[in-house]
């Protein structure tokens, strides 16, 4: 049987989950997985997938929150050629594409009344209707839900079906909030450094006092805000060993911060730590000049055909934008919109480059 990686971290409540995620794989029963967003509901519905006698069909994921009303139906259960406007062939829904594996329904929570009652149909009948269709389609998933919100209190406000809600919570799961586990920082923080580690260049590490703090630290965002974390200091500090006292502020959590100034405050900073662009940054300006100290002399000199100072004076701030924007304009379409490519031809750092993009909304490929 195929394995997967499983719920990471070595607190009771991470223990817990690995072995119901054991005792529930080989069951068919509808699973309910329930906690806040970022904690890994769609990891525990892949190995509940992956360890079970379906592994062999698809897992078929589904952000029901992440689709338009009017388009879920089809996106589930499929429609027929012809059945409304845009439907030029037959299409085959989620449920029918699961056939034989799993289907994770995440945000479960955000279904309309109307959505609710087919669910509820299909859970009971082990049947769909695809859209435009007289004749009901059998199917053999296996449904796992998720949801951040408390379905209970949903209930009490008629905002969801209690049937649906027993029919789905026959094997109930929760995912703790990552604050409540702290003692899994460190197993994650390491997991995501070796995951995130550019072209198999070593993996960050942390000083002890920035893991302590790292381990205190609230987690809003859960694992998901660790994972985002650790990816953009891999992507900055290439194989380094960080410090909290060191890491320049923009780029610390809110409360990362306070930590940071209360450390700051028993001694003197380090130095701040060397970025390391990624390789491939590097390779591109390996033959790029170094770009001159006066921007505004490099936009004043490209400027050809300017006109004179008019008598009531210019906005230079704006004058040097509308140039600024106008030869960007111009590099990326000789570069047919290659981001790369046009760095070298403004010799300018492609990071550089795309934060200009984005600040005059320009398009590139």
């Amino acid at each position: 049987m195929k394995t997967t990686a499983n719920f990471i971290g070595k607190s009771s409540s991470a223990h817990t989950l690995r072995q119901l995620i054991t005792t529930m794989a080989n069951s068919n029963a509808t699973v309910l997985i329930t906690g806040e967003s970022g904690t890994g509901k769609e990891l525990l519905a892949r190995a509940l997938h992956d360890q079970s006698p379906r592994v062999g069909g698809n897992f078929v994921p589904l952000n029901c929150a992440a689709i338009p009303k009017d388009l879920l139906e089809s996106e589930l259960f499929g429609h027929r050629k012809g059945s409304f406007t845009g439907a030029v062939a037959d299409r085959m829904g989620r449920f029918e594409f699961a056939h034989g594996g799993s289907i994770f329904l995440d945000e479960i929570g955000d279904l309309s009344l109307d959505m609710q009652v087919k669910l509820l149909r299909v859970l009971q009948e082990r049947t769909i209707d695809p859209i435009g269709s007289t004749k009901a389609v059998k199917v053999d998933v296996r449904v796992i839900a998720a949801t951040h919100r408390d379905l209970e209190t949903e209930i009490s406000s008629g905002r969801f079906r209690e049937d649906l809600y027993y029919r789905l919570n026959v094997l109930p799961m929760v995912t703790p909030p990552l604050r409540e586990r702290p003692e899994d920082v460190e197993e994650l923080l390491n997991h995501y450094a070796k995951l995130y580690a550019p072209h198999e260049a070593a993996p960050i590490r942390f000083k002890p006092d920035f893991l302590k703090a790292l381990e205190a630290y609230h987690w809003p965002g859960n694992v998901r805000e660790l994972c985002n974390v650790v990816d953009r200091f891999s992507t900055l500090y290439t194989s380094q060993e960080l410090d909290l006292r060191a890491i320049p502020s923009n780029l610390l959590p809110k409360g990362l911060i306070l930590m940071q100034a209360e450390m700051l405050a028993n001694g003197p900073a380090p130095a701040v730590q060397k970025m390391t662009p990624p390789p491939e940054v590097l390779l591109e300006l390996q033959a790029q000049p170094e770009p001159e100290d006066n921007e505004i002399e490099n936009l004043i000199m490209l400027a050809q055909g300017m006109p004179q100072l008019p008598p009531e004076g210019i906005s230079l701030k704006d004058r040097l934008a509308e140039i600024e924007k106008n030869i960007i304009e111009q590099a990326l379409e000789r570069a047919q919109g290659n981001v790369s490519k046009t760095a070298k031809l403004l010799n300018l750092q492609r990071t550089t480059l795309i934060e200009k993009i984005n600040k005059y909304e320009l398009r590139s490929a």
